[in-house]
């Protein structure tokens, strides 16, 4: 899906998420203020503004690889897969101004594995997600970022791929993404992460498109 990008929501989010062994869909339940001060490792700034959309710019692929060759650096063989996502990552979209980013490595519950070595060159643990795929996030040291951490072979790098690739190819459902967020950032929520949980009804309806887009050409 923090406030970032998601598949579930504006990105991995803070919500009460159960994954169905059966159809591996998520059930999806509106974080509470509890959830989401529970899941920061600093207290979460009440927005009670607007949320700012601004439109594309191809500066945010470059501030991404900026990110990414600091991350590399960091942390060298253990970086598994590391991605640009979010709406950032979508040409012509429209989007908060920060930078969604998916780093993979062996295992994220393994903090001193790799948590030392990215605060070495900067980067904060902003958010411990341990009952949502032990996600973790972090804040970068200086472009504004959400850094998604994932161990390999979680659902939920796939289902991140799957949103954004969909939305590079996909006119109709770009336009309709971008027409929602804008139209929910009119609104005052208290945190962000508020905002991202609103637009998860029509980031699932997106993704089943996606996912029988995928399945289709799968059997081509």
């Amino acid at each position: 899906m923090p406030e970032t990008e998601n598949t579930t929501g504006e990105s991995p989010n803070e919500a009460s998420r159960v994954e169905s062994e059966q159809t591996g869909e998520i059930s999806f339940t509106p974080s509470t203020e509890e959830q989401i001060l529970a899941a920061h490792l600093g207290k979460p700034v009440p927005q009670f503004v607007p949320i700012q959309i601004a439109d594309y710019d191809p500066q945010w692929p470059q501030l991404y690889e900026r990110e990414a060759a600091r991350v590399r650096s960091a942390l060298g063989d253990q970086v598994l897969l590391l991605e640009h996502v979010g709406s950032t990552s979508v040409p012509g979209l429209a989007a908060k101004p920060k930078i969604d980013m998916l780093l993979v490595v062996s295992n994220t519950a393994d903090e001193p594995s790799y948590v030392p070595a990215l605060e070495s060159a900067g980067y904060v643990l902003n958010i411990r997600e341990p009952d949502w795929f032990e996600h973790r996030d972090f804040k970068g040291p200086d472009t504004d970022i959400n850094l998604h951490v994932f161990s390999s072979g979680c659902p939920e790098i796939d289902r991140m791929l799957l949103f954004r690739n969909w939305l590079r190819s996909d006119e109709s459902d770009r336009r309709l993404y971008e027409r929602t967020k804008r139209e929910l950032a009119l609104k005052n929520w208290k945190y962000v992460q508020n905002y991202a949980d609103a637009k998860t009804s029509v980031v699932r309806e997106i993704l089943t498109r996606a996912q029988k887009n995928s399945e289709t050409n799968s059997h081509v």
